[in-house]
């Protein structure tokens, strides 16, 4: 398995999350549990998965810090798992390259997501690595 298909398998738990499953352990069990995968690959899922949870509130209002002629819940729920996702990415595994992050959200987009979502998606986590990356250098 790839970390491609890890960060996959978050957006699957994490959607479930997101639909009102809210025991997360069992979800990350089920999901995780469903076919056999490399446990560092499992590991990194769920890594993922509790950072993004942990920290909802904050990569939320980093989305919408940068939404411009866009309301938030009028995002679709796979498109608003895979920005929360990626900002997770950016802001808490300082061992993975922003851009790296980045282009794993467009292509799951391309995957799962809308006509538009890759490039909602780009222009989306962009703004907040920007924002980021300036406000680590002040």
């Amino acid at each position: 398995m790839s970390r491609r298909l890890a960060r996959e398998l978050a957006l699957k738990i994490l959607y479930r999350y997101e639909e009102g499953d809210s025991d997360l352990p069992a979800v990350v069990e089920s999901v995780l549990q469903s076919k056999r995968y490399e446990q560092n690959d499992r590991d990194f899922s769920q890594l993922l998965v509790e950072r993004t949870v942990e920290n909802l509130n904050l990569i939320d209002e980093k989305i919408v810090e940068v939404l411009e002629n866009w309301q938030y819940d009028r995002i679709s729920v796979v498109d608003k798992i895979i920005l929360r996702i990626g900002a997770c990415e950016l802001f808490y595994f300082d061992d993975i390259p922003p851009q790296i992050s980045i282009n794993e959200a467009i292509e799951i987009g391309k995957k799962y997501g809308g006509g538009d979502s890759a490039r909602f998606i780009n222009g989306v986590l962009d703004a907040i690595r920007k924002n980021h990356e300036g406000s680590n250098n002040k």
